[in-house]
């Protein structure tokens, strides 16, 4: 098996992949991106982005993200198709796997593989999330787009109601599904919700169908899961916010992960457990979870990946 040396590894693509071989390129880092499973990561699934700075008239999410790789490749950043499959940090030369075939042997990696929203499944929830229909996982990014008009959202915790009293003040009307008969979001979320007037809140209520006219959203059946009643309530739009899975996985073994797995960087720097191996985005981020808070902690990474090399490169020009 042929081994590549490279200077910097950058796991994902995505604003914080981008972001960061814009960075590490203009360093004389010689960025090797690979784009992963999804090339240019969750945007591509947004249609309309309106809320990231510099873009007055906004952009569709897969246009941004060709911008931006164009930008990362313009300074040199080797751009290629495939995923890592496989990690080892655990001796001083950082070895990653591509498609189970290529070794790599990095002097830093950024790590940028962000995460994957969870949804419910439903064949109808998955063809108006394709279409751009009138489904969404970020309230933030797309509840503009839903003002003066009614929504539903799916789900009990507390991001779930902050998403849910994020909606309240642009829509007229939020009808939020709980499956069980209590919250899980901590008491003070609930009370929040509980007090919006324009928030309906349905209990032991789950999603049959999304609803629509075969190009938009026109509402949603539910059911009681007690009593196996269905109704439909009009919607434009359809928010589902059970969560997030970071696409974390293989890195498990080496770094530290928290119970969700994303993983934990030093506070206020990109660092993780692992000198030389960097965080950004959505794979650390649980919180924010926006394309400009990524791309800032892209930022964040390849000036850490950067500093990082220049203090062992002057540990060796001292021991020389």
């Amino acid at each position: 098996m042929e081994i590549e040396h490279v200077k910097c590894l950058i796991i994902g693509s995505g604003p914080a992949g981008y972001t960061a071989a814009i960075y590490a390129a203009r360093a004389n880092m010689a960025p090797v991106l690979y784009q992963g499973m999804q090339p240019g990561g969750q945007l591509t699934t947004t249609n309309e982005v309106e809320n990231f700075p510099g873009y007055p008239d906004g952009i569709t999410g897969p246009a941004m993200m060709i911008e931006l790789m164009n930008q990362a490749k313009r300074f040199d950043t080797d751009v290629r198709d495939g995923w890592i499959t496989k990690v080892d940090f655990s001796g001083d030369v950082h070895k990653a796997w591509v498609n189970g075939e290529t070794e790599i042997h990095a002097d830093t990696i950024i790590i940028s593989t962000g995460a994957t929203a969870k949804y419910l499944g439903l064949e109808s929830e998955q063809k108006y999330l394709n279409l751009g229909g009138g489904v969404s996982a970020c309230a933030v990014c797309d509840g503009f787009f839903y003002k003066n008009q009614e929504v539903v959202i799916v789900g009990a915790g507390d991001s779930a109601a902050e998403e849910a009293h994020y909606l309240s003040k642009l829509c007229t009307k939020v009808t939020m599904l709980v499956r069980r008969d209590e919250f899980r979001a901590s008491k003070i979320m609930a009370a929040r919700v509980k007090n919006t007037e324009n928030i309906e809140i349905l209990f032991n209520t789950e999603t049959d169908e999304v609803l629509g006219d075969g190009q938009v959203v026109t509402g949603v059946r539910v059911f009681n899961n007690k009593t196996q009643e269905k109704h439909d309530i009009p919607a434009t739009g359809f928010f589902v916010a059970i969560g997030h899975k970071p696409n974390t996985e293989i890195f498990k073994e080496y770094l530290n992960l928290d119970e969700t797995g994303y993983i934990i960087n030093e506070p206020g720097t990109a660092k993780t457990n692992v000198p030389g191996v960097f965080v950004s985005g959505d794979a650390a981020d649980h919180v924010y979870r926006q394309a400009i808070t990524a791309a800032g902690t892209g930022c964040m990474a390849a000036l850490d990946a950067e500093r990082y090399l220049a203090a062992k490169e002057s540990v060796v020009e001292a021991e020389a």
